[in-house]
């Protein structure tokens, strides 16, 4: 068994690679589930995958200089865009597998924080449609 950590992990958003300002990412996937429970389930529940839908949470360090952060992400604002996110910064490959799919570009923090913290911003952007991982 292989153990890693994550040192150098990928992502992008409208094909833009911002893996320089992240420092935390984290892609969720999740089905609904759904009771098809009967008289016949002989009183054990019984269950089935309904929809299915995911999340990209992002933490951000803040820069606003021109042609960097701030400016990359303001004008994405309230737009479904391309994402995609693999473990390392190396090619795709079956050791490396990229996700990727589109998210709702929901919410935005530019200015986040307190008297001494560094300039960040955490947000999480629902998935539009499906998720693909691929090791090619």
């Amino acid at each position: 068994m292989a153990f890693m950590v994550l040192t150098t992990q990928f992502i992008s958003l409208n094909g833009t690679d911002l893996s320089a300002y992240c420092n935390k990412a984290e892609l969720t996937v999740e089905v609904d589930e759904k009771d098809v429970t009967t008289y016949g389930s002989a009183g054990w529940k019984q269950v089935i995958g309904g929809l299915k839908s995911g999340g990209l949470a992002l933490e951000f360090k803040q820069d606003f200089a021109a042609a960097a952060l701030d400016s990359i992400l303001w004008p994405l604002f309230g737009t479904v865009v391309a994402f995609a996110t693999r473990p390392t910064s190396a090619a795709v490959g079956t050791g490396n597998p990229s996700y990727s799919g589109n998210v709702l570009i929901k919410e935005l923090k530019p200015i986040s924080g307190g008297v001494g913290d560094e300039a960040s911003q955490s947000v999480s952007f629902p998935t539009s449609g499906a998720v693909a991982r691929a090791t090619a």
